[in-house]
């Protein structure tokens, strides 16, 4: 999962980065609303933790300024107000759900499970398109025609979930870099290229119809073609 983490207290920053990537999430870290919001809107992430009092834009406005644009991500509040109007705010505001300072790692992480589940559109962390369907659990990859399975590499599992997640659109090269590597890695194009190569074997291996298409010049779509 990849995550966006708001938080300009660099300690409590540190410590939450360290802990996320400890339980295998793909943190980006802001440390103001405004930067906090470019990230958001980027569409990449499957969730954000937003602390309220930050410079330039505080996390109230972040979230709502998402919301007015569309932006589904799941959002976590963090604040150091306990009060129940500043809850009924940040909800109000288009968070998901609201933590207050200090707070336990376990409540965080369970709370971030929650979240991501309910972004995952089955019960049992499934996705499913056209004649496949992608475990995220087991990072499993399987035709439903026929049955066949093949285990999928990281990058492989996001790649498909991503392209699943948007399968009516046309996903352009720098939407893939930035999703699976991130803003901060110095990945190319290429290794989008190479990744793809490897995602459709494992499509083809299976015996899947659904292919990865590359439109020239903009990037890739997922395009199931049940030919008789």
């Amino acid at each position: 999962m990849k995550l966006l983490l708001a938080e300009d207290e660099k300690r409590m920053a540190k410590a939450l980065i360290e802990l996320l990537r400890l339980e295998k999430y793909d943190v980006d870290h802001v440390e103001d609303g405004v930067s906090a919001l470019d990230a958001i809107e980027s569409g990449i992430y499957d969730v954000v933790v937003l602390d309220v009092m930050m410079p330039g834009m505080n996390g109230f406005k972040v979230a709502q300024e998402a919301r007015r644009k569309g932006i589904k991500t799941p959002i976590l509040m963090l604040t150091a107000k306990s009060e129940l109007d500043d809850k009924v705010e940040g909800l109000d505001s288009g968070a998901d759900d609201y933590l207050t300072k200090p707070f336990m790692s376990k409540e965080l992480l369970a709370r971030l499970r929650a979240l991501c589940r309910r972004n995952i559109d089955t019960p049992d962390g499934t996705l499913a398109f056209g004649d496949i369907s992608l475990n995220m659990n087991s990072a499993s990859l399987t035709c439903t025609s026929n049955g066949q399975s093949v285990r999928l590499g990281e990058k492989e599992l996001r790649i498909l979930e991503y392209m699943i997640a948007n399968g009516d659109q046309i996903l352009t090269r720098e939407q893939l870099a930035l999703k699976i590597w991130g803003f901060e890695s110095d990945a190319e194009y290429n290794n989008v290229e190479v990744y793809m190569s490897f995602t459709r074997k494992k499509l083809n291996f299976i015996g899947s119809k659904t292919m990865i298409k590359a439109v020239r010049g903009i990037g890739y779509e997922l395009r199931y073609e049940n030919v008789q």
